[in-house]
């Protein structure tokens, strides 16, 4: 029994039995991986796979017992190579990092900058990616840690810990009517805000759940005309006139958002909490406890590691 069949077993199982994205997963060859899952099948000695012909549908009951075995097994591998890597070269390495649009454009250059500069030795690869993605990535191992707002606490195998609080903020063009009751000291208010067709993100993304539960609450009907992933795109549809924008607080710049006005919303909705999520059981590397302190200061390398060792939550 080696790894490379270990691998090949894992990969075959994530990509749904389809043994050709396995193989482009593992940069190899479609007979290679099916090669190497039956040679674990007669080292095991039990079929890990149904059959039918040359396809595989999924996996046999000897193949669910062994799964969890083989991502234990892979994952100490993988903790091996970062144990002894953080001794051998403490400061020099790679940081991957997933995150949603508003996080990675918004919340975290400043961390990234400092960060940069003192781990120079440290090569970081931040991707984006909507909340699920980003905690199957994590679950996955594909990179160090998540950060999102929501999705990251649905999984026993994640430690989600806060990072920081924040609110939404409604956006208008100058001189739109809402704009004009603000300037004459008039709140903001939901029904006020429901008269206007809206644009903000789509159900999933940067609190949009609390956004949804306010108007719920109020018995409400909000009328949506346009959801999207990120406030970028939010804004640009809010300029044009085509609504009301409600986006994250964080997101608006008024040195770079010079079409449009901020108006006070953190009493309509409720508080979001932004978290950083790790995979239970990997190893960390030093500098890895160094980013995640530098965005949340309160996440302190003993923070984090006492968070990691605490049993997981039943279920």
């Amino acid at each position: 029994m080696n790894f490379q069949q270990l691998r090949s077993f894992r990969e075959a199982v994530r990509h749904g039995c389809n043994l050709t994205a396995a193989a482009d997963a593992l940069h190899t060859s479609q007979p290679g991986v099916s090669r190497q899952l039956r040679d674990l099948e007669d080292e095991l000695g039990v079929e890990l796979f149904v059959r039918a012909g040359r396809r595989f549908l999924g996996l046999t009951e000897p193949g669910r017992v062994v799964l969890p075995i083989v991502e234990r097994l892979l994952q100490e591998a993988d903790n091996l190579k970062r144990a002894t890597g953080d001794f051998a070269q403490a400061d020099a390495g790679l940081l991957s990092i997933a995150a949603t649009h508003t996080q990675a454009r918004y919340a975290l250059p400043g961390s990234v900058r400092d960060f940069c500069s003192a781990h120079p030795g440290v090569s970081l690869h931040l991707q984006q990616g909507s909340p699920r993605q980003i905690a199957q990535q994590v679950l996955a191992g594909e990179v160090d840690l998540g950060i999102a707002t929501e999705a990251l606490e649905n999984s026993a195998e994640l430690v989600a810990l806060p990072c920081y609080q924040w609110t939404h903020t409604v956006v208008v063009p100058h001189g739109h009517p809402l704009a004009q009751r603000q300037a004459e000291g008039e709140p903001l208010t939901l029904d006020r805000l429901a008269s206007f067709p809206l644009v903000t993100y789509e159900p999933g993304y940067t609190g949009r759940g609390h956004i949804d539960e306010a108007f719920a609450h109020a018995g409400l009907s909000a009328r949506f005309v346009l959801q999207a992933m990120d406030a970028d795109v939010i804004k640009t549809y809010v300029e044009l006139g085509l609504g009301v924008g409600v986006i994250a607080s964080v997101a608006y710049d008024e040195a770079r958002d010079t079409g449009l006005v901020a108006l006070d919303a953190r009493h309509l909705f409720a508080l979001n909490t932004t978290r950083v999520a790790l995979k239970r059981g990997r190893f960390l590397r030093g500098f890895v406890y160094d980013f995640i302190e530098t965005f949340a200061p309160t996440l302190t390398r003993a923070v984090v590691q006492a968070a990691l060792s605490a049993p997981s939550p039943p279920g």
